[in-house]
């Protein structure tokens, strides 16, 4: 039982420690917490399982939690010591968002580990917040839209003027869905070696209802210990981004230009459109993005994927009208993926998503001189701010000798939106499966 509880007490502990990485200095938690899962591997599935949880939810909740502890606490969260504000939001994330751990193991855990950082002398604070959140947590609402969804309320009220209250709702509702699947396609022909290796693993692999490449894993640890991953059979990429590949796809012997690439999904989803057959040239910022893709190439084993640094504001003369497909996949506000990075509610803005626009913009006017006469760009973000997606699309074409490019036939079989027709969809949580992502096609002319 003492090892049992030390473990516990390790576990919260190192959430504790993501957290103040996240929410106190403004890191990713993607990152702090891929980093601290790396670092403590040889923990339990379950513990990992935990740590995954209580940090990710912790800062999906974020506005619901200080919300609660603001109510039955005589000091408010922006005046607490640094350490007991996230030590008390991962414990009442505990106590009211899950079922599984008893209350009492969250209240006793957490006092311990406000001894353990020498704030002893606040464990009868922390205790007492904690147990009457406990035996209240029944008859607690919020009366606030934006706190129901645990939106800011700026991001709330910019997206019910944009979309209206229904669909708000339904996208930050979908936000909050606790997904623990993984999308990943996976070549044609090694599906039937991926899919037994899989299941001889204990890995739960749902086929995807529309895309058969697709699959949904869940049931595993992590994604390094599956040798289909570690083969280079699979490849993470979520559904609606995949969809951008169906939207343009290349013909086989294509050159497809990949100006932002990182970490590489779209460009391998390309070379295998094309059957290994032609060439895609990954290029990102800089040198550990460029890493990272290659890393991917080399477990994929596509021979006709290639990879350099590069900064896309700066023109590449001798790539001028070589492409016959150019992927512009931009740096956006990602507000449609706010399900997997959740502390992106709270490092955006609206300046933030404003100067955004203007770096597409930037971007756009000069990676369109690589598409040759007759070819195509991919205009695309995982965002759901109209000003990055449909107001940058719209300029695009004006400023550009470009036409939409009619997506019915590519991918009317999924959708009906009329702006098909225009040659842009916007995907949105909530309404379509998958992250909220915005595509769009255009074809340079001849």
């Amino acid at each position: 039982m003492a090892k049992q509880t030390d473990r516990g007490l390790e576990n919260r502990e190192i959430v504790l420690d993501v957290l103040m990485e996240v929410l106190e200095r403004g890191s990713f938690i993607h990152l702090v917490l891929g980093q601290a899962l790396k670092k403590y591997q040889y923990l339990d599935k379950a513990d990992r399982a935990f740590i995954s949880r209580v940090s990710e939810g912790t800062v999906e909740y974020l506005i619901q939690i200080d919300e609660i502890i603001n109510r039955y606490s005589k000091t408010s969260t922006q005046k607490m010591k640094p350490v007991i504000r996230n030590l008390l939001r991962l414990s009442v994330y505990q106590i009211v968002y899950m079922d599984r751990v008893p209350d009492r193991a969250a209240c006793s855990e957490a006092v311990k580990l406000a001894q353990k950082r020498r704030f002893g002398g606040l464990k009868g604070f922390v205790n007492g917040v904690l147990r009457t959140i406990s035996r209240e947590k029944e008859g607690i609402s919020f009366r606030e839209p934006w706190v129901e969804l645990s939106l800011p309320r700026w991001l709330y009220e910019m997206w019910e003027g944009q979309y209206g209250k229904e669909v708000t709702g339904r996208m930050g509702r979908a936000f909050l869905e606790e997904d623990a699947e993984t999308t990943v396609w996976v070549k044609p022909e090694m599906r039937g070696e991926a899919l037994e290796s899989l299941a001889s693993q204990g890995v739960r692999a749902l086929p995807d209802s529309e895309l058969p490449d697709l699959l949904k894993l869940s049931g595993y640890d992590y994604l390094e210990s599956l040798e289909a991953f570690r083969k280079g059979w699979l490849q993470v990429q979520d559904r609606s981004s995949y969809l951008a590949g169906v939207a343009a796809p290349p013909e086989k012997e294509s050159f497809v230009l990949d100006v932002c690439a990182a970490p590489g999904g779209k460009s391998l989803h390309m070379a295998q459109l094309m059957d290994g057959k032609g060439c895609v040239e990954a290029r990102d910022l800089t040198d550990r993005k460029r890493e990272l893709i290659e890393e991917n190439v080399r477990r994929s084993g596509f021979q006709n994927v290639y990879c350099k640094t590069w900064d896309a504001r700066i023109l590449d003369a001798s790539m001028e009208d070589r492409a016959d497909l150019v992927i512009a996949d931009l740096p956006c506000s990602g507000l449609g993926i706010l399900g997997k990075k959740p502390d992106i509610r709270w490092n955006m803005s609206p300046q933030q998503m404003r100067k955004l626009a203007g770096l597409q913009r930037e971007i756009l006017s000069v990676v369109w001189r690589y598409v040759k006469p007759g070819g195509r760009l991919i205009y695309s973000t995982c965002t759901i701010n109209p000003e990055e997606n449909q107001d940058n699309a719209a300029w695009f074409l004006s400023s550009f000798p470009f036409e939409p490019v009619d997506l019915r036939e590519t991918l009317g079989e999924y959708f009906k939106e009329d702006s098909l027709e225009k040659g842009w969809i916007q995907l949105l949580p909530g309404i379509h499966r998958g992250d909220g992502f915005f595509i769009s096609v255009f074809r340079r002319a001849d």
